[in-house]
């Protein structure tokens, strides 16, 4: 697993389904992106079992995270006519529905490779050679802000990527850092020892 915050993100192009429901051949992130911020995710397999549920909550938050202006990309090592296949199958049964943002096709594994979370360990949960269930915040400049990748079995919160979105947000307008469960709204802190001293003061007992 490699890190790369602070780091490009890496671009990529590929076959997708779009939010639209459009099959194509060329789908490249940073055209997609188009200078916003964005969340790109990885899951393991189309039509399995914790994944449906992610995608699903991450689609009903997408509007907020268009909102924030920030593009949403799905990924994993089907094809993009898998992706298609399971959008078209009823959430009652199974599938995802219309979800509205892309997913794309990662079948020879290169995106997940560029992103450090292609499962290779044989003393993981995952089967070899899926995606790992990672989620990278982007910035504007497209630098990778923030990172992180849960066990098989583990699914993840996405409202926790909004906060995250909002948390950079807040970074990049006030100068101020987040401190631990900042939520949209909250004050932020200088990051000074008066800073600290002053947030811990009115704040520590509720942390």
């Amino acid at each position: 697993m490699s890190i790369l915050v602070g780091r490009k993100a890496p671009d990529f192009t590929t076959q997708a389904v779009k939010a639209d429901g459009e099959i194509v051949d060329n789908f490249n992130f940073e055209e997609a992106r188009n200078g916003r911020y964005a969340v790109v995710f990885f899951y393991p397999m189309d039509f399995t079992f914790v994944c449906p549920s992610e995608i699903i909550a991450m689609g009903h938050r997408t509007e907020k995270l268009r909102e924030l202006g920030c593009e949403v990309v799905g990924v994993s090592i089907d094809s993009h006519w898998t992706h298609n296949a399971w959008r078209n199958t009823s959430v009652n049964e199974g599938g995802i529905g219309p979800v509205p943002f892309a997913l794309a096709a990662d079948m020879t594994r290169d995106i997940s490779t560029a992103y450090g979370c292609l499962a290779d360990s044989e003393d993981s949960y995952y089967p070899l050679g899926v995606s790992m269930r990672a989620t990278f915040v982007i910035d504007r400049n497209g630098i990778v802000r923030h990172q992180v990748v849960n066990d098989e079995p583990l699914g993840r919160n996405m409202d926790d990527v909004v906060r995250l979105v909002e948390a950079l947000q807040f970074f990049e307008e006030n100068g101020q850092v987040c401190p631990a469960g900042w939520q949209s709204g909250d004050k932020g802190m200088t990051n000074t020892p008066d800073g600290v001293a002053s947030y811990l003061a009115d704040n520590a007992d509720k942390l």
